[in-house]
């Protein structure tokens, strides 16, 4: 392995984020709904019916999540456009859903309503403590924990055709843990192969919890601990990444947090991209959602793979300083974040 000494000019940075705004960018796979309630517990009440405490909610806070957090970090980044190819329920979550997303450059078209789904949603009650610290409670997950009907499915892969015509390069993330649960399933998984040797010039950026080693094609990206799980556990790391490289002809990006990022180039290197440094508390949650859309949206500009994993480490070394939300980074943030590093 070998450690990248480069270091972008501030006016590489600004020349690689002042090309984000023309961009297309397809997504597909799965979209939550992040549904927050305060609770006011000097509003509590005792139930009738139960004599269990009643909590009550005085605001109800719906934000995107999944395949939504990185379409909330490319919006921030000030992406063009994006058209994400996804399934949710015709329900009332999926109104909220679709609601939340009004306020970023989305195009819904893609997304397909089924009446025989849930909308994936994580409900996160939070209240207020003595002292003015929050505490949140237990969660309540709503998704339906089956497959796509077949019907459903070949319309996401009739979409997902689309978006190699439409697009100027595709983000697939894959969240469900379970086999063939979610929006990415085999027939998906096929038909992305097919369209990816049809189309090698297409960037194809794959991030998948549990499935990577099902991916034969496009730019792998996962932390140490998916990526580990693609291959035998007697790989070090680097010989993993490099197989899988060697199977995709990509690079294969892999995330350690502060750490920064890994970066299989070739059959026989591996770099090591150095994280920017964090003083004080960091909130970790979606810090990689944050890596993938300045990777992806770099190299969708002409940034080479290097580069576009110094973007990357930059974007998250912004978002984990936001706490207690899922944070996004604007360029202007990124800008001032380099001269501070980067005197």
């Amino acid at each position: 392995m070998t450690h990248s000494s480069t270091l972008m000019t501030l006016k590489r940075l600004e020349e690689i984020l002042g090309c984000f705004s023309g961009l297309t960018i397809g997504l597909v796979g799965d979209l939550f709904l992040d549904r927050y309630l305060e609770v006011d517990t000097k509003l509590s009440e005792t139930s009738i019916e139960t004599g269990l405490e009643a909590y009550q909610v005085s605001r109800v806070n719906n934000q995107p999540g999944a395949l939504g957090t990185v379409m909330n970090n490319l919006a921030a980044l000030g992406i063009g456009r994006m058209l994400p190819v996804t399934v949710i329920g015709e329900d009332g979550h999926g109104y909220d859903l679709l609601k939340s997303l009004q306020h970023l450059p989305v195009d819904t078209r893609y997304v397909t309503k089924s009446p025989v789904r849930l909308t994936p949603t994580y409900t996160k009650p939070i209240r207020e403590m003595v002292g003015g610290n929050l505490e949140e409670l237990n969660r309540f997950d709503v998704r339906t924990r089956a497959s796509l009907d077949p019907t459903v499915s070949h319309l996401v892969s009739s979409h997902l055709e689309r978006l190699f015509q439409e697009t100027d390069g595709i983000i697939v993330l894959d969240q469900i843990n379970e086999t063939n649960w979610g929006v990415i399933n085999e027939g998906v998984r096929n038909t992305l192969g097919q369209l990816c040797k049809m189309h090698p010039e297409k960037l194809v950026f794959v991030d998948s919890r549990k499935h990577l080693h099902e991916f034969s094609c496009g730019v792998l990206k996962g932390n140490e601990v998916e990526l580990r799980a693609t291959g035998n556990e007697k790989w070090c790391l680097e010989d993993g990444m490099q197989r899988i490289h060697e199977i995709t002809g990509r690079p294969v990006y892999c995330t350690r947090g502060e750490d920064g990022i890994l970066v299989s180039t070739s059959h026989s290197e591996t770099v090591h991209v150095p994280g920017f440094g964090v003083a004080g508390p960091v909130d970790i949650v979606g810090a990689g959602d944050s890596a993938t859309s300045g990777i992806v949206a770099s190299l969708l500009v002409g940034a080479d793979a290097i580069e576009a994993a110094i973007v990357g480490n930059l974007v998250a070394s912004v978002t984990v300083q936001k706490i207690g939300i899922t944070g996004t980074a604007t360029p202007d943030e990124l800008v001032a974040r380099y001269q501070e590093v980067i005197p």
